[in-house]
């Protein structure tokens, strides 16, 4: 695996650099220096920054809006903005952008690229994700929310859960049952719902570290288009699995990144109070360590897979599982060396749910606190590290399946 990179990818970095130092202050440190009414101005100003400049969908073609780059671009763009400890869009990008506008670009009708396409960029639509339901959660396939077509409209009933960022988004997009009698994976339709109508009701979920990033989902006879319907009525199962498989390769090199940022402070922390000197610490931060260039590797790998055009292999389960189960571990030694402060909570907490904390951030009890509480949440979404080794075993390894219970 060759990772040095050609001429033309260093001439845009260095373009990018010029970018960030032209719109940055002299003393950025990246966004977790900042907190409260302050971060979230900044995260709206970038984000407005990335529309003019046409980065906020850098991977879309200049007709939609986007910036036109080719993938080894969006690969530099990433590796940059993470160092920078600069967000590449709000949180509601991550389903408006990266899945269904990705999804609607190569699915969707010339109307409805038309339509929503601009207004995803501008911000003036923000869609959230309703797939996983209270009894359809790993096993997808069962879900029960039914769409019934009712002249020019679709009539929703049912609820969804664990709807990420839906207190922000006006626009959801919703798999629902449309053929009842049509087989566990058919007889699925993937439909763009309004939000602000009376038959949607979001109730926010209170999670462990105090935040309410996760909302319930209910439709009351609720209505949308029949145009809503993206790809085949009927045919929703592969157009979500479609959405779902848009994996990024600058994601697959930002992460190790910024997971290298993060063990570097957690490196000063163990510096600043003494552990450094004693062999358990630094034994575990050596494991840290040697995760954090696994996973450099293996992004590597997945990148190159994605310049290639081809579909992610089995080392996107090994990232996962890898990644996830890290996180966790290397929260846990934070906590170990704060020691007995850690019963305390002090600074500024993490502004997001998941993934480790800001770059820039301090070294604060509620820092630390907060990342390891989201890090035992990063072992479950995304595919939990029980299916991820089930993935692996299976279809790397080739072991046989374990035997499912016989229900009399």
């Amino acid at each position: 695996m060759d990772i040095r990179y050609p001429a033309e990818a260093e001439r845009y970095r260095w373009h990018i650099r010029a970018f960030l130092a032209e719109h940055l202050p002299s003393d950025w440190k990246g966004v977790g220096m900042l907190e409260g009414d302050a971060y979230r101005e900044f995260v709206l100003a970038w984000r407005r920054t990335l529309y003019e400049h046409d980065l906020i969908a850098p991977a879309w073609p200049a007709e939609y809006g986007g910036g036109g780059l080719s993938h080894l671009e969006q690969i530099v763009l990433a590796e940059e903005f993470a160092l920078a400890g600069v967000p590449t869009g709000t949180l509601t990008d991550e389903y408006g952008i990266d899945m269904i506008g990705n999804t609607l670009r190569h699915l969707g009708t010339e109307e409805q690229k038309a339509y929503f396409l601009p207004r995803i960029l501008s911000g003036e639509i923000m869609f959230c994700q309703g797939f996983s339901e209270p009894n359809a959660g790993s096993d997808l396939a069962n879900l029960s929310t039914k769409a019934v077509l009712d002249g020019d409209k679709w009539v929703i009933n049912g609820q969804k859960i664990w709807t990420s960022d839906g207190l922000d988004a006006n626009w959801i997009f919703v798999l629902a049952r449309t053929d009842p009698a049509a087989a566990k994976h058919h007889g699925i339709t993937l439909l763009l719902v309004p939000i602000d109508q009376p038959g949607v009701e979001l109730r926010p979920i209170r999670m462990i570290t105090g935040q309410a990033e996760f909302c319930e989902t209910f439709f009351t006879d609720a209505r949308t288009a029949r145009a809503h319907v993206v790809g085949a009525v009927d045919g929703g199962w592969k157009v979500a699995m479609h959405l779902l498989g848009h994996e990024r390769g600058q994601t697959a090199v930002a992460l190790p990144i910024r997971f290298k940022v993060d063990l570097d402070r957690l490196v000063e922390l163990a510096r600043g109070r003494g552990r450094l000197d004693d062999p358990a610490f630094r034994r575990r931060l050596a494991w840290c360590y040697s995760r954090v260039a696994i996973m450099r590797g293996l992004g590597w790998r997945m990148a190159t897979r994605w310049l290639r055009g081809e579909a992610p292999g089995p080392e996107a389960s090994v990232f996962k599982l890898i990644w996830s189960e890290y996180h966790v571990e290397e929260t846990r030694l934070a906590l170990d060396v704060i020691g007995e402060e850690g019963l305390l909570t002090w600074g500024r907490p993490p502004s997001a749910p998941y993934l480790m904390d800001d770059v820039g951030a301090p070294n604060s009890t509620a820092s630390w606190q907060g990342a390891l509480l989201n890090s035992l949440g990063g072992t479950i979404y995304a595919g939990s590290s029980e299916v991820q080794r089930n993935i692996l075993g299976e279809h790397l390894l080739g072991l046989p399946r374990e035997p499912r219970p016989v229900v009399a």
